[in-house]
């Protein structure tokens, strides 16, 4: 499972921050989940519970946003989250099409004290 590695990663970019701003804890922690990213919502939700309890991160609540699939299609111009995992697009039916959203993990914002 490489959710562990990936919330090990996480949870030093948290603390690295968190010292950075002079804070003494992490209260919570929003990270953007693309359904391409190829991350598990829930086994990082439980990766998280297991490494973040020995961690800077103790006690900080994990908020995690589904980000959908979201294509351009410079055929039509139209700029479109997929509903379905089809790759074409949903207005032309056009397959030139770009991924641009919906492939990364993304920490967007950390709450400190």
């Amino acid at each position: 499972m490489h959710e562990y590695s990936v919330v090990q990663a996480l949870i030093d970019q948290c603390e690295a921050e968190a010292r950075k701003a002079g804070a003494s804890e992490v209260l919570k922690i929003t990270v953007k989940v693309g359904k391409l990213s190829g991350i598990e919502p829930q086994l990082l939700a439980s990766a998280f519970e297991f490494f973040g309890a020995e961690s800077f991160c103790k006690g900080a609540e994990l908020e995690l946003i589904s980000q959908g699939v979201v294509v351009k299609c410079p055929d039509c111009g139209a700029q479109t989250e997929l509903a379905e995992l089809n790759f074409c697009c949903p207005h032309c039916a056009s397959e030139n099409i770009s991924v641009i959203d919906g492939e990364e993990l993304i920490l967007m914002s950390l709450e400190m004290r």
